[in-house]
């Protein structure tokens, strides 16, 4: 026999959505943690991230997000209603990211099929704080695809169903911004006059 915890997400939304208090629950337990680290990652907030968690299970819970299994997976479906909350509170509560004052956000990730793990090769010679700092000073839309790709670990496809956006605009996107971060954390000192040439023609790009 199947137990509860032993079900897909999208049997347990199914569930849940039926009146199925424990596959809320479990689903709850399943996907927060993803949830949470996304909405801190993105914005640097303790706060913000913690009422985003609750907020996207309150939509669900609302049957108010439209969940289509046919166009990707719950853990999408979930992220992508959390994007669009941080981006909400964001802009509505004109809210600035405070390096000194936020809580550390896990940067840890294993390699992007197809892709190096940069994060691994940056942490040879710089701080987990440094990269941090580096991504959330990131555009937004460069910090999404580094966020889900490098951080949540979700495929280019994945992560397309999340933005809402084609492949092919996730593959340029993450290649941008990890051209972007390398540039931030490679010290001033250690640049060839060309290459700050070509640092700074790009600012104008």
């Amino acid at each position: 026999m199947t137990t509860t915890d032993q079900l897909s997400d999208s049997e347990l939304l199914k569930r849940m959505l039926a009146g199925d208090e424990e596959a809320l629950s479990v689903l709850y337990r399943r996907r927060q943690g993803a949830i949470y680290r996304f909405a801190m990652q993105m914005s640097g907030s303790q706060a913000l991230s913690e009422d985003v968690t609750q907020e996207v299970f309150m939509v669900l819970m609302r049957g108010d997000g439209g969940f289509d299994e046919t166009r990707g997976s719950v853990n999408s479906f979930l992220l992508g209603i959390a994007r669009n909350l941080v981006r909400r509170k964001v802009s509505r509560e004109q809210f600035y990211v405070s390096l000194d004052d936020q809580s550390k956000a896990t940067i840890s990730g294993e390699h992007q099929p197809g892709g190096p793990n940069l994060f691994d090769e940056l942490a040879r010679d710089e701080t987990i704080e440094s990269v941090r700092e580096a991504v959330l000073s990131l555009p937004a839309h460069y910090r999404e695809v580094v966020v889900l790709c490098d951080l949540q670990e979700l495929s280019y496809v994945e992560a397309a169903n999340v933005l809402n956006c084609p492949v092919g605009t996730v593959r340029s996107r993450l290649h941008r911004a990890r051209t972007l971060l390398l540039e931030k954390l490679r010290p001033a000192s250690e640049e060839s006059p060309a290459n700050a040439a070509i640092r700074s023609a790009r600012c104008f790009a």
